[in-house]
């Protein structure tokens, strides 16, 4: 009860009612359970809740809000005509979201969507706080509404750090894990899906069309992860190799720049960047790539794959 009506003092319920936008959360069988769906109701809006039973296996399913596991939320969406769901891990600290029409919207572009109305709309001061291996988009609104930008190694809690250090408004992972200044210096799955229906009531658009509009003002930003099982030798050459000055090139673009917080990033030309980072708990070594254009992110996760599996 004390955290439901602690939430209920962060959005604006008149301007929610008044869009009559209908919501459906998905839970995935875990934590998040009956929280959202009862705050909505309480206030009147009308929303939906699939896979909140208690079940320790959470149906068979990873619990994680990406895809492949939001597909029954995808098809609950659509054939409910609800205008947007939203998904939590198993204890509801991170979100995923699926729009009206089915697309999944990425947490790099739910961050950038809460950011773009925290700061923007609601004009909320603070910095923002990121990893290294999130999208640049938060650095191009941030630099509209004249935020500095603290970006740190992967892992939150070098976040919470932050938050605790200072004024930040935001802060975010690539995970989907994002945590503000208006709760805790902590993720949330329900804080932040609650915030994203408050977005969608004030500017009355869907999820899609603010990813649309965001695209238009700051540029396309279209970001891809692929998770590689090494041996620790391979590892050691994949992050030596892009380390090397002398590794200039990526397919068409030349590599204008190095970054080295948290493994390696290399900027290609002006289309966007890749990186490649070592898991410290798993034989896995992971490639992050963004770039203005989704064939084009996909061109450079396949490249550097076959590099790495060859070394």
């Amino acid at each position: 009860t004390p955290y439901l009506e602690t939430l209920s003092r962060l959005v604006d319920w008149d301007r929610l009612r008044r869009s009559k936008f209908r919501f459906l959360i998905d839970p995935m069988h875990g934590a998040g359970r009956g929280l959202l769906r009862e705050l909505f109701h309480r206030h009147g809006i009308e929303a939906g809740e699939i896979r909140g039973t208690r079940d320790p296996l959470f149906g068979g399913v990873n619990p994680e809000p990406i895809e492949p596991h939001v597909e029954a939320l995808r098809r609950a969406v659509s054939e409910g005509n609800y205008d947007a769901g939203f998904a939590f891990d198993g204890d509801a600290d991170r979100i995923g979201a699926i729009d009206r029409d089915g697309t999944f919207i990425t947490p790099h572009q739910i961050f950038s969507i809460l950011l773009w109305h925290l700061a923007g709309t609601r004009k909320l001061s603070g910095d923002v706080a990121k990893t290294f291996s999130t999208t640049k988009m938060i650095d191009k609104i941030s630099e509209k509404f004249g935020r500095k930008v603290w970006e740190t190694p992967i892992g939150f809690k070098y976040i919470c750090d932050r938050m605790l250090e200072g004024d930040v408004l935001l802060g975010g992972e690539e995970s989907g894990g994002i945590g503000t200044k208006l709760h805790l210096p902590e993720r949330d799955a329900t804080v932040n899906a609650l915030l994203l229906a408050e977005v969608m009531a004030w500017h009355g658009k869907r999820l899609g069309e603010l990813v649309a509009m965001l695209h238009a003002e700051f540029g396309e930003h279209h970001y891809g992860r692929v998770d590689l099982t090494l041996k620790d030798s391979q590892k050691e050459k994949a992050i030596a190799r892009f380390a090397d000055p002398k590794f200039k090139r990526l397919l068409d673009w030349p590599i204008v720049r190095r970054e080295d917080l948290d493994g390696v990033k290399v900027y290609l030309g002006d289309i966007g960047w890749v990186m490649v980072r070592a898991s410290g708990t798993e034989p896995m070594l992971r490639v992050y790539s963004e770039t203005t254009r989704a064939e084009t992110t996909r061109r450079v996760l396949e490249e550097v794959t076959a590099l790495v599996r060859k070394l």
